[in-house]
């Protein structure tokens, strides 16, 4: 099996990081490993049809699945699954701060039970011949960023993981919400770097608050790859850049028309599924932030892209608001 190459990835968001985001990202970039919203055990166990939960389209490949669950068996029987529908990669959230995941014992919660994670890294990896990998915080609450996050991937290393991608901060289960954990808990990247320096042996990748593909290069000086979350959704366009600054390799977009005129037909045959047209076009939004245009593309999506019937003319006349610019102009 192809080593995934992980050296720039897109995180999971739940809400955001959907099928039609994945595809559209696309037409951007062909290298970055892509990451599903969070899926639980319990949805594709239980949920039905589990296309909802796991549809994909083959040219979002390279894709990880990102799972929440602490069940080995749930996990194992989930990352067969997995594997079975095409997924690249099926990846364990030690990560997400909300009340929901911490009552069900997912997410960041998990990091005060790393002999659970381990034994449910374990029953994956046994399940499977594709890459299981961990997403998880430096800590939470009054954890000892040192030892107990020592502690933790030491621990689940044994079980056989050799990747985590760390949130470089705490995670605050008490007194802060989802939205707060994401921003008020100081970053510590020195903590992920030293992570790296005490164990070359692991792929240790980072994650959090990281904006441009100059502090990508910066942060792959200390670690071995770079996952961005809410900047690669909102400002889309930076994942233009991605395959000629991190891989030397050109990108598939020569402007960000281009780039829209590219998912054209995938916006089609969604239509055709009987998706609809807002549900795919509110990833779009942030195309053409910062040009000339851009605020009038935006309001016509979301003022008619809901409506009954909405269908390719809606995108093709936001589309038109926009001047396009030369190519050498479009960044």
């Amino acid at each position: 099996m192809p080593q995934l190459d992980r050296t720039f990835s897109v995180a999971p968001m739940m809400d955001w990081t959907t099928r039609d985001y994945r595809a559209f990202a696309r037409t951007l970039t062909r290298r970055a490993l892509l990451y599903t919203e969070m899926v639980t055990t319990g949805a594709i166990l239980h949920g039905s049809p589990r296309e909802r939960f796991l549809g994909f389209d083959e040219v979002e490949h390279p894709l990880a699945l990102q799972l929440g669950g602490s069940d080995p068996g749930e996990l194992a029987e989930c990352a067969a699954i997995a594997e079975a529908w095409g997924y690249d990669e099926v990846n364990l959230n030690v990560g997400c701060p909300s009340d929901r995941v911490q009552n069900n014992l997912i997410g960041a919660c998990l990091m005060g039970h790393p002999e659970k994670v381990a034994a449910g890294v374990r029953a994956m990896r046994d399940a499977v011949s594709i890459p299981v990998t961990v997403k998880c915080r430096i800590g939470i609450d009054d954890q000892d960023e040192d030892a107990d996050l020592e502690r933790f991937i030491a621990t689940v290393a044994d079980a056989g993981c050799e990747v985590f991608i760390v949130h470089a901060r705490k995670a605050w289960l008490q007194g802060l919400s989802p939205k707060e954990n994401r921003d008020i808990p100081p970053l510590n990247y020195p903590r992920v770097h030293r992570l790296k320096a005490t164990h070359p042996e692991l792929h240790i990748g980072i994650n959090g608050g990281v904006k441009t593909l100059d502090a990508c290069r910066a942060q792959l000086e200390q670690v071995d790859s770079v996952m961005v979350g809410r900047e690669a959704y909102q400002n889309p366009w930076l994942l233009a850049d991605v395959d000629q600054a991190l891989y030397g390799e050109p990108g598939p977009a020569v402007s960000r028309h281009a780039a829209a005129r590219a998912f054209r037909p995938y916006i089609a045959r969604r239509l055709e599924e009987g998706a609809k047209l807002n549900h795919i076009t509110r990833h779009l939004l942030g195309l053409f932030q910062g040009q000339p245009g851009g605020r009038r593309f935006r309001r016509h999506l979301s003022e008619n892209g809901h409506l009954e019937g909405a269908c390719l003319r809606v995108f093709d006349d936001a589309l038109s608001l926009v001047a396009e610019r030369e190519p050498a102009d479009a960044a």
